[in-house]
Formats: C-alpha cells, structure tokens, sequence
C-alpha cells in the first residue's frame, strides 16, 4: 500500500474530512488532496506531523512496515 492509500484509510478511519483533518493538523487542504490523488510528494516534515496526528511511524505513512 503507497502513502497517498494510507493516508486517506487513517483518514477515513477517524471520520474526517480533508477540510478537517487540514484544521487539526495545520496542513492546507489542497496539499492533503494533491497527496490522496498522487499528484505530489509530501515534505518530511509534513509527514512527522501527519505520523504524530494518526500515532504511526512515518514508515507505517510511507508503506514500508504495516
């Protein structure tokens, strides 16, 4: 599973939007969209936050370990 799968299932686990999942984690909208359609690459340190926000390792996001 890529990134861009486990980001919207953890997402969609807690029941949240992207506009909500934006206002909790401070990451723009648009970003978290671009990265659920593979149209971007995420920066690191918006990957250590979505990790902390969802309690998983950054590896867990990038689908090196499940």
């Amino acid at each position: 599973m890529e990134f861009s799968e486990r980001l919207k299932e953890l997402r969609e686990e807690k029941k949240l939007s992207i506009q909500q999942l934006a206002k909790q984690t401070g990451i723009g909208s648009s970003s978290i969209c671009r990265w659920e359609n593979c149209q971007a690459d995420i920066k690191s340190t918006q990957l250590i936050t979505l990790a902390k926000y969802f309690g998983v390792s950054t590896d867990y996001l990038l689908g090196l370990e499940d």
